[in-house]
């Protein structure tokens, strides 16, 4: 007797609804794309009990003909590809043609939907991957898709689905990202008892934030402006060039300021041609454009919208279209990093000292209103009804990254190296949540041009720092300083740090880094990982100022240290960058490698605390500070400069 078998079609069904068909949220999710991809300018979504009673998406796309709603239903069926060459170039969110059977398979289905072209419409239904019912009704354009019961035929993994607050949230966060992604199209989430998400057409994506998170988060960010850049740049092969010259990358979006951080990656959102995607390449990226402005253990909001053409990117890899992979990734990622630099770069505010004194360092789950997270600001503030933005990690779309491997010094971008937080979601939603307004709704336009008229030109900016005047220290560590603005606070040592570490940088680039030699050779005994490192990146220490020559198996004598570096410092030194290399266990760049040399010399070489400094010598810093392209942190991410600003004081001393 045969071992093998062809499985029936309704369990090869019910096998592929477990790969598509997770929780309610994938529910959502095909059926949106679905909408999108017809062309839909009005998408409502109608859930009951978190959705597992039912899930109901309503669209005024384009609508399918009588036996175009038969068909739909069949494995594979799909009017979005015709060949296997389609798979190359795909431009539509949807195109494996599983969505309607799968989720038929696993619970009760209404389809209702007319073609614009035709005079009545199509009622099909379905239960448990069965056909039960068509016929011919009386519907307005476009397609409604009721979904009931989830998993009702399948209870085993009925039993896995979370509490009916968690499984509203994952919706609610699936819509939020679709609403980001398309501000030019209307999007509605509605529960029997209240409206969640209710986003007019937007004409610009700050419009569409300020819907979705208010003022407050809005105001956390910094706009990316789109920058474009042909792929020829990127060329690796002749006969491709005059392809590539006709093919570019486009990269724009809003991220947060260097003095917002968070503990996670919940706020990170990516987008590929408008498709939300979990990409490791690009959380990188965004990585190394906050690295020396950024602690490590601590990451930004980004919204994040990536536009190339479709046959660069490859989304055929997951069968819920959740992942990409790039054509010319090293590009990709280069080049997305550059540019959000170069928007922080731009922008650069100072935080503010009322702001950092006041504010409580965020925690891992919390559900206060931060940027892209937690329960939104009351109704009062944005005019849009509050909803919850669960984890990324839980919905599938920001786990954590990391990587295994070896050193690899080549321009080629490096895998992430921060380890994954643990986080645990302490957001409810219920009796902490009111019912919206819908009557304030339509103030958002109106709140939004009075942000853009006072927000933004309230924030200290760098350029402040260059009219200082120094009045003394406090605890010979800090400055105290004032201008025109306010009084400032400014840490002599980070300052001093961000200064030594963007000139070691200019003069690494020019080949210029100047060594100075010990009286006496300093041999020191280094671990076997760290000899590893060593023997890795001795040719980069060197042109770093460093002379180290091994000595025996396990030992290396260090002749000569870049200036600036005390001799008691030069152990120290060596072994913290050879442990912090070897820390991140990941392949690593040439230009990162030179930013982790740069800033552990720039520390040993720094000002110190607790040092007393003349007029003159406090004078200088803050000349040089201001002169840097990063003055509002330094190389680790710490804060530089703190401003107590004029109306801060007046507000202090109750004047206003």
């Amino acid at each position: 007797m045969s071992r093998i078998r062809i499985l029936p079609e309704a369990v090869a069904n019910k096998i592929a609804a477990g790969e598509v068909v997770e929780r309610p949220a994938s529910v959502v999710k095909e059926l949106l794309e679905n909408a999108l991809d017809a062309g839909a300018n009005t998408i409502r979504i109608e859930v009951e009990v978190g959705g597992k009673r039912m899930i109901r998406v309503i669209d005024d796309g384009h609508g399918m003909t009588h036996d175009d709603a038969l068909l739909a239903f069949e494995r594979h069926a799909t009017s979005k590809l015709r060949s296997a060459d389609d798979l190359l170039s795909i431009c539509t969110l949807g195109f494996r043609g599983e969505a309607l059977p799968t989720i038929a398979a696993v619970s009760r289905l209404l389809l209702e939907t007319r073609d614009e072209t035709e005079a009545e419409g199509t009622r099909v239904e379905f239960a448990g991957g069965k056909l039960i019912n068509v016929k011919a009704a009386g519907l307005p354009a476009g397609t409604t898709v009721s979904v009931a019961d989830i998993f009702y035929c399948v209870p085993a993994r009925r039993k896995f689905l979370k509490s009916d607050t968690t499984e509203l949230g994952h919706i609610a966060s699936l819509v939020t990202h679709y609403a980001l992604a398309n501000p030019a199209k209307q999007f509605l989430l509605t529960t029997p008892t209240q409206e969640i998400i209710n986003c007019p057409p937007a004409e610009k994506l700050a419009d569409r934030i300020y819907q979705l998170f208010g003022r407050q988060s809005l105001e956390e960010l910094v706009e990316i402006p789109a920058a474009s850049a042909a792929f020829r740049a990127a060329i690796t092969e002749p006969e491709l060039e005059a392809e590539e010259e006709k093919s570019s990358l486009t990269v724009s979006g809003f991220t947060s300021r260097p003095d917002v951080q968070r503990l996670n990656r919940n706020g990170i959102y990516i987008f590929v041609n408008r498709r939300l995607v979990r990409d490791r390449l690009i959380l990188h990226a965004i990585h190394e454009a906050y690295r020396n402005i950024l602690p490590p253990a601590v990451f930004p909001a980004t919204l994040l919208f990536l536009e190339m053409p479709y046959d660069e990117v490859d989304v055929n890899v997951h069968p819920a279209k959740i992942e990409v992979r790039f054509r010319r990734s090293q590009f990709v990622h280069n080049f997305t990093r550059d540019t959000i630099r170069q928007a922080l770069m731009g922008t650069r505010p100072i935080a503010s000292f009322a702001t950092a004194a006041g504010a409580s360092p965020p925690t891992i789950g919390s559900g206060n209103g931060g940027l892209f997270g937690g329960i939104m600001p009351p109704p009062a503030e944005s005019g849009v009804p509050r909803a919850i933005i669960p984890p990324m990690e839980e919905i599938g779309l920001g786990s954590g990254v990391g990587s295994d491997g070896g050193f690899d010094l080549t321009s080629a971008p490096m895998q992430p190296v921060e380890q994954r937080i643990p986080f645990t979601s302490g957001v409810g939603f219920g009796a902490g949540v009111a019912p919206a307004r819908i009557s304030d709704a339509v103030n958002w336009a109106a709140n939004l041009a009075a942000l853009s008229a006072d927000g933004p030109a309230t924030l200290p900016r760098p350029e402040q720092i260059a009219d200082l005047k120094p009045l003394g220290q406090v605890s010979a560590s800090f400055i105290i300083a004032v201008n025109g603005e306010g009084l400032w606070i400014v840490d002599q040592h980070v300052a001093h740090e961000r200064v030594l570490f963007e000139q070691h940088l200019e003069a690494r680039r020019a080949g210029k880094i100047e060594a100075q030699r010990m009286l006496m050779p300093l041999v020191i005994e280094l671990s076997p990982r760290q000899i590893v490192t060593f023997e890795k990146i001795a040719e980069e220490l060197a042109a770093n100022g460093f002379e180290v020559e091994p000595m025996g198996p396990k030992s290396v004598a260090i002749q000569a240290v870049p200036a600036g570096v005390i001799a008691p410092d030069a152990e120290k030194l060596l072994t913290e960058i050879l442990d912090g290399l070897d820390r991140e266990n990941a392949a690593i760049s040439i230009e990162t490698l030179q930013a982790k040399i740069a800033a552990s010399t720039a520390c040993h070489a720094a000002i110190k605390i607790n040092m007393p400094l003349e007029q003159s010598k406090m004078e200088w810093l803050l000349d040089a500070l201001a002169k840097t392209d990063c003055p509002m942190s330094c190389p680790h991410g710490r804060p530089v400069v703190l401003r107590y600003s004029i109306k801060e004081i007046e507000k202090a001393f109750h004047r206003i």
